[in-house]
Order: C-alpha cells, then sequence, then structure tokens
C-alpha cells in the first residue's frame, strides 16, 4: 500500500458503507425487522472488507489492554490469536453498530449513516500518521510512514463534502467530532501503552470511530 493513497481511503469507506446500505435495503425489502437486516448488513460489509478493521480492533484491544512491558504488547499485536480483550472488544463494537443501525431504522437514513461512517471513520485512521511515531520500524505502520500532508487533506476534505451532502453542516460537524473523539482516545492510549502506532491501530481508530459516529446518528434520527 502506498502512501499517496491516502485520499482514496474515506472514499474506500463510503463505498463499503453504501454496500452495508444496500444490503440493510433489500433485507428490509425481504421483510426483516430492522434489528436483523442491521446485522445482515454488518455481515455483507464484513464479508467484503475482510473484517481487516475488525481484526485491527481485536488485536489492538487484546495488546493496549495487557497488563505487560511495551515489548511484550507489540509481541503480542503479532499474534493471531484472539485474547479476551479483543473477544469484548469485537462484540460491543458490532453490538453497538447494529443497534445503532436499527435505531436509525429508515432505509434512506441508514444508507446515509453507512455512507458517512465509512467516510469519517477512514479520514480518522489518517490522522494516525499525524499524532504518532511508528512503535516499530517493520510492518505495515512503519511502513506507510507520515502519510503525505495532500492526500492526506484530500481524503478528508472528501468524507467532510460527503457528511455535508448528506447531512447538512450541523451533522457534518458532529459526525467530525465524533471521529475525532475515536482517533484521540485510540493514539492518546496507544502513545502511553505502545510508544507509537502499528498497522492495527489504525484499524482498531476505524472500528470505534465507526462506533462513535454511528451512535451519533442513531441518537440524532
Amino acid at each position: 500500500m502506498t502512501p499517496r493513497i491516502a485520499w482514496a481511503f474515506p472514499l474506500a469507506g463510503a463505498i463499503l458503507g453504501a454496500i452495508g446500505g444496500l444490503a440493510y435495503a433489500l433485507a428490509i425489502a425481504l421483510h426483516l425487522p430492522p434489528p436483523l437486516a442491521a446485522l445482515w448488513a454488518l455481515v455483507v460489509e464484513i464479508g467484503v472488507s475482510g473484517g481487516l478493521h475488525e481484526d485491527g480492533l481485536a488485536d489492538s484491544a487484546d495488546a493496549l489492554g495487557a497488563e505487560a512491558s511495551r515489548e511484550r504488547r507489540l509481541e503480542i499485536l503479532r499474534d493471531s490469536r484472539i485474547g479476551a480483550f479483543g473477544a469484548l472488544a469485537l462484540i460491543l463494537a458490532l453490538g453497538i453498530r447494529a443497534v445503532a443501525i436499527a435505531a436509525i431504522g429508515r432505509v434512506g437514513a441508514v444508507l446515509a449513516a453507512l455512507v458517512v461512517a465509512g467516510a469519517a471513520s477512514r479520514a480518522a485512521m489518517i490522522g494516525v500518521s499525524f499524532l504518532l511515531t511508528p512503535a516499530r520500524r517493520e510492518g505495515l505502520g512503519a511502513g506507510l510512514g507520515r502519510l503525505p500532508p495532500v492526500a492526506s487533506a484530500a481524503g478528508v476534505g472528501i468524507a467532510a463534502l460527503l457528511a455535508l451532502a448528506l447531512l447538512g453542516p450541523g451533522g457534518a460537524l458532529g459526525v467530525a467530532l465524533a471521529a475525532a473523539f475515536a482517533l484521540l482516545v485510540v493514539a492518546g492510549i496507544a502513545a502511553r501503552r505502545l510508544g507509537g502506532y502499528t498497522g492495527d491501530i489504525y484499524g482498531a481508530v476505524a472500528a470505534l470511530a465507526t462506533c462513535t459516529v454511528l451512535s451519533l446518528l442513531a441518537a440524532a434520527r
């Protein structure tokens, strides 16, 4: 992955959200209740994405939650097995997303929410390399390094334009704050516990930002 495609991160998230929204619409058309339709939307989203960010969330939760040395936490990040913290993080994150989608309810509103959440969560991900340094010399995080400012600004701009177009100024501002909150929380914990970021931290930021944005939109329905 080249850092110059950072501008496309929010666009890819928006497309993935649109796919999930269409899956939700199909499920509703088949007369499934909103909670079940929401779960199927997540199944489709995760199937298309390969669960990349969910994997990053689980690995990050296991490592950041461990009472261990920095070196041991970095070792845990490399371990493909999921521990208690990772399992809990996945269950809670997917639960929050499903309940929020069901609470939003209306097909058009869910489609807009998933598109915006997908774009905003990837825009938040862009901020990782500007707040932290790589926690180790090798791996995806180190390979990406500091993302190019122009490409990064373009990515954030795409996410902002989508939010403005679909939610209006007030909604877009709320989404920006929710996504920034998720970024700052994960980055702050990673700075203390790891001394920097890895590729999994990118995934954790995207996953938590998706939860915060969808929660906000569910509250504002």
